[in-house]
């Protein structure tokens, strides 16, 4: 039986007994080892060389930076990666001083929420690369759609919770980019986030609207207090932490619940 047919097989056996979401609690330890990402070739015994080179890749433009004097020793980690993704990407603006652009925002907070996860600075530099490549590449099209899925859900769920939220002009004005584009970073705690990520590494973005919805179900009460878009829109971007791992588990259900038991559904 090969790796993927028996990481499939226990997470349907988990779900059948009951225990649903174990293997997502996993997520990036079980990533790195099977380099989902893409960051290391297919033959095992080339992987020491790939890690040399990518461990002189980071050194060889982690120095460049400190040569043009865009980073310090004082610079924080998150900030020194998105430097050298600039720099790699063709990027890099003419001053550190200049203002950040929102796709620079998104890295940011992505690698930001990727320290918590990741203990080596190499090992997750190139994680947060792969990551928000994937997200510009393979889920370019994709993300654009997700607010109106996400509209689409939770009349399903609640119809009455999102008219409310379009009488108060609120449904347009809802954190989309932290939802979506950030994939929730800087909105949940990392030990939820990473069971997030985990799904939309393996090939779905669509868990990320099940996660909006659920939010909104689990703080129906609340917002259905609220009457102004802008109270409603703050109490979303910084909802309560102590909620989060039961949210990511009841997003998970209701992903299975709409859409059966996908495995690469984006």
């Amino acid at each position: 039986m090969t790796d993927d047919s028996q990481r499939n097989f226990r997470s349907v056996y988990y779900e059948k007994v009951g225990f649903r979401g174990v293997e997502e609690k996993k997520s990036l330890e079980i990533l790195l080892k099977d380099d989902r990402l893409g960051i290391l070739p297919p033959h095992h015994e080339s992987h020491a060389k790939v890690m040399m080179y990518r461990k002189e890749q980071y050194s060889d433009v982690l120095h460049a930076l400190k040569v043009v004097r865009f980073v310090s020793d004082a610079t924080p980690q998150a900030e020194v990666y998105l430097r050298m993704y600039q720099l790699e990407s063709g990027k890099l603006p003419r001053s550190p001083s200049f203002p950040l652009e929102p796709e620079d925002e998104v890295f940011l907070a992505i690698a930001k929420a990727m320290e918590e996860m990741v203990e080596d600075s190499i090992d997750c530099y190139w994680i947060t690369r792969r990551f928000v490549n994937q997200l510009n590449t393979k889920y370019r099209d994709s993300l654009p759609q997700l607010p109106k899925a996400f509209e689409q859900y939770l009349n399903l769920e609640d119809g009455r919770l999102l008219t409310h939220l379009k009488m108060c002009s609120a449904a347009p004005k809802l954190p989309y980019d932290l939802w979506f584009k950030r994939c929730f970073a800087g909105c949940l705690p990392e030990s939820s986030l990473q069971r997030v990520w985990d799904k939309v590494v393996s090939g779905s973005c669509k868990i990320l609207v099940f996660v909006a919805v659920e939010i909104l179900l689990t703080f129906k009460i609340k917002v259905m207090a609220l009457n102004s878009a802008e109270k409603i829109t703050k109490f979303l971007e910084n909802i309560p932490q102590d909620s989060s791992d039961a949210i990511v588990s009841k997003a998970i259900d209701l992903w299975h619940k709409h859409c059966g038991t996908p495995v690469h559904s984006s």
